[in-house]
């Protein structure tokens, strides 16, 4: 009989635990790749859109506010129109995008590529941040990430504020993408204070940042105050440390006071102009945010653990202000859906990376992974901004909306600051050059007249108009061109200069 020392027999036994290892981190390493590869893919398209800057929803309206403000910084006037009326578009960092427009000459849609890429990098750096706060393990921020960009529905929803990837690919250079990059960082910076019991100058530098966000863009402003009022209720801290944060209130409101570009607090008054554009965030809510729903089953599971977390309490206020606007009719209260959403989103993510049972984990894993890819299945169509249309597949294809076309054909003729009558699409890019228009593109709060100018429009394109009465509107705003987006507008007192794609005709007016 032969008898192995405890040397011998250790060697032998190392080969097979050698070789069962790799079989049990496999799936974990694996996973690991394939999820920071999907992050690293996904960011890249991005700033391939940024290359491209697809034209469609709001990016005529930015690009107009930066050309009064690079013209005219300390006065801009109307954005739209030829009108002397404050703006909310005018904000903090509107103004110093403007700034840099000014003084190195470049143009406006260079500038707005600029702006996408600090919007894109304070929004990844941002969760980035904030999901720190919530965990130490190495993927947290990167599940984060791809659960912002892909958990929301089977049918993308486009919309300034809803960071999906199709939507963040059409408004990454927005002043909203910027925002909500902001926020992030607000929550994150927020957390900390109340966590270590920050001084006087922390606080007041969150006021001043509270402030800031809410004049950047305001809907993400409420999205923004939402989430750090969890984080205050949801986090343990002694009545002696309220005065600081008392104290950068205070400066808050300060600050939003005295901006000198618009009335902030006059905008209480703007809901009733903004509900009928609003109504359409109530509908589809199953296509849309479906997704969400894996989310929301994270969140039961983290208020099953504490009543008091502060993603559920984020998620549970956004639910309240939305389904409040619901009932009450105040449409424009959908706007807070992403503090809805981004709780939930974050919550699965860092489900999946929890400490606790293995089996757990893997499942919540498991489920994330698979909905993650019925995330980016249902955006595919983004790819068409970066990758030729015909060459994408046909159900590729089917989820791609096509740029709007742009009005660089009318800038030989019309110059900066002209007055142009168009219809409601044209008047959302033609400012974007330079030129006004008579009745603005978008509601517009501050202007008083806007009701007179939409039904001179209205009146200047019908079809028995009196020549002598197309005048009359032309005299009164200054009218120097037309354009006609149709092609058929009949008045022998016009003479038609150019002709621009899909049939559109410029008019100048004798």
């Amino acid at each position: 009989m032969t008898v192995r020392s405890s040397s011998s027999a250790a060697a032998s036994a190392a080969p097979e635990r050698a070789g069962r290892r790799p079989a049990a981190i496999r799936p974990a390493a694996v996973g690991r790749a394939v999820a920071r590869t999907a992050l690293g893919l996904l960011l890249v398209l991005m700033v391939l859109v940024i290359v491209r800057l697809p034209w469609i929803g709001d990016l005529g309206m930015h690009a107009a506010t930066l050309q009064r403000l690079r013209h005219s910084p300390l006065d801009p006037g109307n954005p739209l129109v030829d009108a002397d009326t404050p703006s909310p578009y005018y904000s903090p960092w509107m103004l110093l995008l403007g700034t840099v427009a000014r003084v190195t000459g470049l143009s406006v849609f260079v500038v707005l590529r600029l702006a996408a890429v600090v919007g894109l990098a304070l929004l990844v750096t941002g969760v980035w941040r904030y999901a720190r706060t919530w965990s130490t393990h190495r993927d947290a921020p990167v599940l984060a990430l791809l659960s912002l960009l892909l958990l929301w529905g089977t049918t993308p929803f486009l919309w300034s504020g809803f960071p999906g990837l199709t939507s963040l690919a059409l408004t990454v250079s927005y002043p909203s993408t910027f925002t909500l990059g902001l926020a992030f960082h607000f929550w994150a910076w927020l957390t900390g204070a109340l966590r270590r019991g920050a001084g006087w100058g922390t606080w007041l530098g969150l006021g001043a940042l509270w402030a800031v966000i809410l004049l950047c863009h305001q809907f993400s402003g409420v999205v923004a105050t939402l989430g750090a009022c969890a984080v205050v209720l949801g986090t343990r801290s002694g009545r002696a440390t309220w005065p600081r944060p008392a104290a950068g209130l205070l400066l808050g409101v300060a600050v939003l006071w005295a901006w000198p570009y618009y009335d902030f607090f006059a905008l209480f008054g703007a809901g009733s102009g903004l509900e009928p554009v609003h109504r359409v965030l109530y509908a589809d809510l199953a296509a849309r945010f479906g997704l969400v729903l894996l989310g929301v089953a994270a969140l039961a599971a983290r208020g099953r653990r504490d009543r008091r977390d502060p993603l559920v309490l984020f998620f549970l206020l956004g639910a309240g202000v939305v389904a409040a606007g619901w009932l009450s009719g105040h449409y424009s209260w959908g706007r807070a859906l992403p503090a809805v959403v981004i709780p939930a989103q974050l919550a699965v993510a860092l489900e999946a990376v929890r400490a606790g049972r293995r089996g757990v984990r893997a499942g919540w894993a498991a489920l994330l992974a698979g909905t993650l890819a019925v995330g980016a299945w249902a955006q595919a169509g983004t790819l068409g901004y970066v990758v030729p249309h015909g060459a994408l597949p046909q159900a590729v294809r089917d989820g791609y909306r096509p740029p709007w076309t742009g009005y660089g054909w009318i800038t030989p003729w019309v110059g900066y600051g002209d007055v142009v009558m168009a219809r409601t699409a044209p008047a959302r890019r033609i400012p974007a050059y330079g030129p006004y228009t008579v009745a603005p593109g978008y509601p517009d709060f501050f202007l008083p007249d806007e009701g007179r100018r939409a039904a001179a429009t209205e009146e200047y394109f019908a079809a028995g108009t009196p020549r002598g009465a197309r005048r009359a509107i032309e005299r009164e705003y200054g009218v120097r061109w037309v354009v006609d987006e149709a092609g058929t507008l009949d008045d022998a007192g016009l003479r038609a200069v150019a002709r621009g794609p899909e049939g559109q005709v410029l008019y100048a007016v004798p």
